[in-house]
């Protein structure tokens, strides 16, 4: 039996490629919520997300991070499985999510591009085994001008998988962005993020190992917000009938 699907913000642009690879996918579209008037969509519109809930076996959320701590609530009031991939949750937002988790099964990530997954899990085992006493991680991100939020979500997530490959957490090993005067000379252990706005990118990721006597770079580009939808529709298609909890793309994708 098709799963039915339910998107946030389906007149938006993520929304209608969600609507397209959910048919593409062979599931069924429940209907979406749209944000003020309802344009025309081709889908049911349904009036909060407590409707989208009820009326989907799993809903996917690639709105605002305003909204994401209500529809994790909606997710655990009604126990049905939620994808989110919002971007600039806050501390106490992510916690929301994760309390959400324990009543409904969640996938939460900062990217749903397979490519995406498999630099950061990269990320991790390189973090590992290059020294940061030897090599200085920076993180260098680029995206279209109308983004708000700096470093982006998967810089962050880069960030955090190299600190983890070293042993510690990227608020104990320090971050470096937005360099401008004096700042003085590096700190060792740091990750340093730099991030560009400019045109339409959707987005360009490298994470550069660098040290004394040689440079290690690790690149993803975006030409397409589609793999984005084709992830989370994946990431759907596997939550459905999960138990509750918090899971990630490596769970979806078997990268472990």
């Amino acid at each position: 039996m098709a799963i039915r699907i339910g998107i946030a913000g389906i007149a938006g642009r993520m929304g209608r490629l969600l609507t397209e690879e959910v048919a593409a996918a062979g599931e069924t579209l429940s209907g979406g919520t749209v944000r003020g008037t309802a344009p025309t969509v081709g889908a049911t519109i349904l009036p909060d997300a407590a409707a989208l809930f009820a009326a989907s076996d799993v809903v996917i959320d690639f709105t605002h991070a305003h909204s994401a701590r209500a529809h994790a609530e909606a997710a655990a009031r009604s126990g049905k499985g939620l994808v989110l991939g919002t971007s600039g949750l806050s501390a106490e937002d992510e916690a929301a999510v994760a309390e959400a988790a324990k009543q409904a099964p969640i996938v939460y990530a900062a990217n749903f591009a397979a490519g995406v997954c498999i630099v950061i899990a990269m990320a991790e085992k390189l973090a590992a085994a290059l020294p940061a006493e030897r090599y200085d991680a920076e993180i260098v991100e680029m995206h279209h001008r109308q983004k708000v939020d700096a470093p982006s979500g998967t810089a962050v997530a880069i960030g955090r998988a190299v600190a983890r490959g070293r042993g510690t957490t990227l608020e104990q090993a320090g971050q470096e962005s937005g360099r401008d005067g004096h700042t003085g000379p590096r700190k060792t252990g740091t990750i340093g993020f730099a991030a560009l706005r400019g045109g339409q990118v959707v987005g360009e990721h490298t994470l550069l190992f660098a040290a004394g006597s040689e440079h290690i770079a690790l690149t993803h580009r975006s030409f397409d917000r589609r793999a984005y939808a084709t992830g989370a529709v994946r990431a759907a298609q596997w939550l459905h009938g999960r138990t509750p909890g918090l899971y990630s793309m490596n769970d979806v994708l078997g990268l472990g």
